[in-house]
């Protein structure tokens, strides 16, 4: 799948380092740094960047589903239950599709890390809507 799309402006995923590793018709993979840029006060894990890391591999997932349709991705509700902290290395997310409809997509999200242990539990729904730039002609 093309990931021109990703690269087109700077975005919180850059800002945080987030990596995209895989992307395939229902399943998304990448990984975020557990450093400066993801911390939170304590120096641990911010929940929030775990959110960002949950909410990009699906919708991400979503736009390559719909995109060629000429429809967009955009995320409407995201939960995450934080149930390990972690210090430091990297934490890994999956996105897996649950749900596939044509308005709403809905995503399980696990993020783990490096050895394997659950780091947090997501899930995300994804709104379809049209994309005003395909309509265009510029998308």
């Amino acid at each position: 799948m093309p990931t021109e799309y990703l690269k087109t402006n700077p975005t919180i995923a850059d800002a945080i380092g987030l990596e995209m590793l895989e992307i395939e018709e229902e399943r998304v993979t990448g990984r975020i740094p557990v450093d400066g840029r993801t911390h939170q006060p304590y120096g641990s894990l911010h929940g929030g960047a775990s959110v960002v890391l949950a909410e990009t591999l699906g919708s991400v997932g979503s736009h390559f589903l719909v995109a060629d349709e000429g429809m967009q991705a955009v995320g409407i509700e995201v939960n995450a239950n934080h149930v390990r902290g972690i210090r430091s290395g990297w934490v890994y997310g999956e996105a897996l599709l649950q749900h596939r409809g044509g308005k709403l997509h809905v995503w399980s999200i696990t993020i783990k890390d490096e050895s394997g242990k659950l780091i947090c539990t997501s899930r995300l729904t994804v709104m379809i809507v049209p994309n005003p730039k395909a309509a265009d002609g510029k998308d």
